[in-house]
């Protein structure tokens, strides 16, 4: 054989590793995982199963349920808590769970979670932001405890005179003849803690609610609040009127605003502000109206529930009256109300031939969504079915896929949503900066404003408002019209025009506020009827 040329040999060896090296560095950059995008949560909620939530959907609980919910995950995310064990020992620990849909995890709590901050963790690793929890031992029982005697008027530390169950009561000498000790152990049978009596009519104050009436319902042991059917014709005399009810010993006031308040911007702020100032900010005050928010346009609850009005909502959530189910009708109340930040006490039905396993599933449906409390419409027709479902044992049922905000948009060139609700994202918006007329229209404009807000925010910049917006919206402090200030100077305006002596002092425009208040109700989901 003839001898291989050296210098060719050190050639073919030189290319031969050159094609090793490329071909392993292939193979290597084929073996590495796609790139994964860092997650972002969005938002953390307590489950209820096994255990109840515990007032707020941001406290846990050891060894129940959380749900996550945050974009750029895949089937292996994991959720980090913060750990401590029993020896003081801080530490982490990761725990997988079920994904919900693409964005939503559902998770076990760790037994020896503590609060602190969490993170989502994707192979790589990728952390997510950090987003703080607080966590807490489990409760004894899982079940609501029956009361063997009368509650007390005293709610206890954290709690409201709106917790726990509540019963309406139109005319006072329909509730067992109007005798208290009658009334009272009716109420604690059903573990009812808390009366809501009417106290007036527009500025009428109902006898009723008399001092000697309420003292000796509260002697009892109930809480007794007053309510009120108001009309937006004479504000300050309204105000006046529900002043009354704390001056005759009420533990709570709730206002009940309906269809005759719609597009009554500014008598609703002139009402809310002249109670407070005769009640004081701390006193208890809930708002009840329609709960399908988006089907009155024109109603002022961005003002009722504005900051110095009602600092609770009690929705009217009457099923059987609306035409739908205990769940369909809750899961929209909560959809559509959740944005006024207000805390919801559902207002159930007991009238008009409930049935009792229904009136059982919205106590269970109302402690699965959060609330510590619900109320029932009403004694007067209450039966003995109704009852029986007001004071039964009943656990909390798990709704953790229902939406918990509207979605909001524009509709091309055209106007898109419309409404209170888009009231109250473009108070929010200006509050963040913006510079947006209040008009309750979803116009390019304020899709614009709702698209740089995003873009600050580092959230998609869709230009809707979604699950994804809400909630940091939310956070922005309000920029609030004077629409009291407003209407006055408009109708002074008009009054100057045709002359002066025509104007009556004070008087206001029947429909003021934002363009949208003379927006007509999509329909009275709750029909007219013999309820107030």
């Amino acid at each position: 054989m003839h001898a291989f040329p050296r210098h060719l040999f050190l050639l073919l060896l030189a290319l031969a590793g050159a094609v090793a090296v490329h071909s392993t560095a292939a193979s290597a950059q084929a073996a590495l995982p796609r790139s994964v995008k860092r997650p972002k949560i969005v938002f953390t909620r307590c489950s209820s199963t096994p255990y109840p939530c515990q007032g707020s959907h941001k406290i846990v609980v050891r060894g129940g349920k959380m749900l996550v919910g945050a974009g750029g995950m895949n089937r292996r995310a994991k959720v980090e808590f913060p750990v401590r064990s029993s020896s003081g020992k801080a530490g982490k620990r990761r725990v997988g769970g079920s994904f919900r849909s693409s964005t939503r995890l559902l998770v076990s709590v760790p037994k020896d979670a503590v609060s602190g901050a969490i993170r989502i963790v994707m192979p790589g690793p990728k952390y997510s932001n950090a987003v703080r929890i607080t966590v807490r031992k489990p409760p004894v029982t899982v079940t609501r405890p029956q009361p063997t005697r009368p509650p007390v008027s005293d709610p206890g530390p954290g709690r409201s005179v709106f917790d726990g169950s509540g019963m309406w009561i139109w005319y006072l000498r329909r509730a067992a003849g109007g005798d208290a000790a009658a009334i009272a152990e009716k109420a604690a049978a059903a573990g009812v803690r808390t009366i809501f009596l009417k106290s007036a009519d527009g500025s009428n104050v109902w006898s009723q609610f008399s001092q000697a009436a309420i003292a000796e319902l509260k002697a009892t042991g109930l809480n007794v609040c007053g309510w009120q059917f108001v009309y937006g014709n004479d504000p300050i005399g309204e105000a006046q009127a529900a002043a009354a009810s704390k001056a005759a010993g009420a533990d709570c006031f709730v206002i009940d605003a309906e269809g005759a308040y719609e597009g009554k911007y500014a008598q609703a702020q002139r009402y809310t502000r002249a109670l407070r100032a005769a009640v004081g900010d701390d006193f208890p005050i809930g708002l009840t109206s329609f709960p399908y928010v988006h089907y009155h346009p024109g109603f002022p609850y961005s003002v009722f529930m504005a900051p110095g009005g009602a600092t609770f909502n009690l929705p009217q959530v009457y099923w059987k009256t609306i035409g739908t189910s205990v769940d369909t009708s809750l899961q929209i109340t909560y959809q559509y109300n959740t944005v006024y930040e207000t805390p919801i006490y559902p207002l159930g039905q007991t009238y008009d031939g409930t049935a009792a396993a229904d009136v059982r599933r919205f106590r269970q449906l109302s402690l699965g969504y959060g609330a510590t409390g619900v109320s029932w419409w009403v004694w007067d027709f209450a039966s003995a079915s109704d009852w029986g479902a007001v004071g039964a044992e009943v656990e909390a049922l798990d709704v953790l896929d229902s939406p918990r905000y509207p979605t909001l948009r524009a509709n091309g060139s055209r106007s898109g949503s419309r409404g209170d609700l888009v009231v109250l994202a473009q108070q929010h918006l200006n509050g963040a900066g913006a510079s947006l007329r209040v008009d309750g229209d979803y116009g390019p404009g304020t899709a614009a404003a709702v698209r740089a807000y995003q873009a600050s925010k580092g959230i998609t910049e869709s230009g809707v408002l979604d699950e994804e917006t809400w909630p940091t919206l939310l956070r922005e402090t309000p920029v609030i019209p004077n629409w009291a200030a407003q209407a006055s100077k408009a109708s002074k305006a008009r009054a100057s025009a045709r002359s002066a002596s025509a104007a009556r002092a004070g008087a206001l425009p029947a429909v003021n506020g934002p363009a949208s208040a003379g927006l007509r109700a999509r329909r009275n989901e709750i029909p007219a009827g013999p309820r107030r």
